[in-house]
């Protein structure tokens, strides 16, 4: 393919290598804005420059890609509310057997949430109860750190919404979700048992500090789980945020609506048992003097007991029903947020069959997202709030910048001299493919790299046969999936995992750089390599 015109070709890798910056380094000293103001100066620049007209702009945002990535983080906001995600927490702890038992619960739970809730999204709920669970029982977190973070990329890969590369891939490659998941589902099922082998290969003896059967995992209290949870409006930001609707309006309180307003009542209007004894037994001795003098007025006027049953029996009586009302209340509303919790899992599970069944993902998104809306009966703002808008404006830019830079003919161009080694229909046309994407994954972050390779390594692939176009597609979401395990820069979800371990309070741990590395590059090397040898 030949270059643009030298203008076009020059002020447009101006503009990619802004976006391109900013998007890896988004704390550059010189331009600290962040990644998302970075995509977006990345598209004026192209449109400024006159890379880009202001229509082909617009045209450029692929908005199938945006409605799916807005559906799956609404029903994900209200699986939140609907405690899955502290379900998950649990089952890491739940009966465990030991530090090798744990690491492969979290490697297998991190790749089953990740495929479904993205891996972004498994990684910011799990890593501080991966956190609190090492320092509970005196173990290094770092293996059980990187088992999380690998795992949730190796399991997002085996659908379109495990991360948003795969959505690019799946929407513009017109692959159904079911062909997506059959195809790739061997390599990850695959890649996750290698992972966890090479994970306990390296670190046996940090594992076998504590003996298995003598010192098993005990369960996270209840209110560990409770007090982390996660917004997905700061997921991509690797912040955490406590936003747990409706738990407190469940705690029992013994049946009464406000504990510490009655028991200052009751103390004061509420006779105690001696002083209930001492008011019946005056009042025996002065119906028994009453009796003797025979006089009926007597009886009516010094028998009290009247009185005394409207004062001892009146608080008494009050005090049941308003306990037996609020139990009614209570069990009520228990049963009222488990029918709710049940539709929006109903709901969630609706959504998976329909795009396995070939609906339109993203309408299939928007249309379980609007009915848990409605459902939830209550205004949707909160949870609407929770939607990450930055992520969201962030592929607007990128699409814009990614488009302009291909106009400027330097990718056609590069993939024009790689393209004959690169030959889907041989073992090491493959392999130098698979090194491509994988190089470009870590430099220049894995949905760019599908964004500018995609149609080409799929159009290259389409003149051998449109069995192999397909493949080439899923050869590339795997790939660039899995690269981001290459190093701890290679994915945003190691980041989050990163900066999730750091800022936990009171337990925060450093992921360093070489750490991750030493495991990342063997594991990316091998888990690739065996995953391309399966899939269809």
């Amino acid at each position: 393919m030949a270059l643009a015109l030298t203008p076009t070709v020059v002020f447009g890798s101006i503009a990619f290598a802004v976006f391109w910056v900013l998007a890896v380094f988004p704390c550059v000293p010189f331009l600290p804005i962040g990644r998302t103001a970075g995509s977006l100066l990345g598209a004026m620049f192209m449109v400024i420059f006159k890379v880009l007209n202001p229509d082909q702009a617009f045209a450029a945002i692929d908005l199938p890609i945006l409605g799916l990535l807005f559906g799956t983080m609404v029903v994900t906001v209200f699986l939140e509310r609907a405690d899955m995600f502290k379900y998950l927490g649990k089952l890491l702890s739940w009966k465990s057997q030991g530090p090798k038992d744990l690491l492969c619960r979290i490697c297998l739970i991190s790749a089953i949430s990740s495929a479904f809730f993205t891996n972004d999204t498994s990684c910011v709920v799990l890593t501080e109860f991966v956190l609190k669970i090492a320092r509970q029982h005196n173990l290094p977190p770092y293996p059980f750190l990187l088992a999380l973070a690998s795992s949730a990329n190796i399991g997002s890969s085996a659908t379109p919404i495990g991360n948003p590369q795969n959505l690019v891939i799946a929407i513009q490659g017109k692959i159904s979700f079911g062909s997506f998941l059959t195809g790739i589902l061997p390599a990850m099922l695959v890649g996750v048992v290698v992972n966890v082998v090479i994970l306990i290969a390296m670190y046996w003896k940090v594992l076998t500090i504590h003996k298995d059967e003598e010192d098993p995992i005990s369960e996270v209290a209840e209110e560990e789980f409770v007090s982390h949870q996660f917004s997905p409006a700061t997921m991509s930001h690797c912040a955490s945020f406590n936003s747990h609707e409706c738990n407190d309006s469940l705690e029992p309180t013994n049946g009464l609506q406000n504990p510490s307003q009655v028991h200052p009542i009751r103390n004061q209007t509420t006779p105690s048992v001696t002083e209930v004894q001492m008011v019946l037994s005056s009042t025996k001795d002065s119906t028994t003097n009453a009796s003797k003098m025979g006089t009926n007025d007597a009886k009516e006027e010094t028998n009290p007991s009247k009185v005394v049953a409207i004062v001892v029996d009146k608080p008494i009586e009050a005090h049941v029903m308003h306990s037996s009302q609020g139990k009614v209340d209570y069990l009520r509303k228990k049963w009222k947020r488990i029918v709710w919790k049940s539709c929006v899992y109903a709901i969630t599970l609706i959504m998976v069959i329909a795009m396995l069944l070939g609906a339109n993902m993203a309408w299939a998104a928007i249309a379980a997202a609007i009915t848990l809306v409605v459902l939830d009966f209550k205004d949707a703002g909160p949870s609407i709030d929770k939607v990450s808008y930055s992520l969201l404006i962030f592929f607007c830019g990128m699409f814009i910048t990614v488009d302009g830079f291909k106009k400027t003919g330097i990718p056609g161009a590069l993939w024009d001299l790689m393209e004959p080694y690169s030959r889907i229909d041989h073992a090491s046309g493959i392999a130098i493919l698979a090194i491509v994407i994988l190089l470009l994954s870590n430099l220049a972050s894995n949905v760019p790299t599908v964004l500018l390779l995609g149609a080409r390594v799929a159009a290259s692939a389409a003149t051998v046969s449109k069995e192999d176009e397909k493949r080439a597609w899923l050869i590339l979401a795997w790939v660039s999936t899995i690269a981001g395990n290459f190093s701890l820069l290679g994915s945003a979800a190691n980041l989050v995992v990163c900066e999730q371990a750091r800022k936990a309070p009171n337990i925060g741990y450093t992921l360093t750089f070489w750490t991750h590395l030493k495991f990342g590059l063997p594991s990316t090397l091998i888990v690739t390599a065996i995953g391309l040898t399966l899939i269809k």
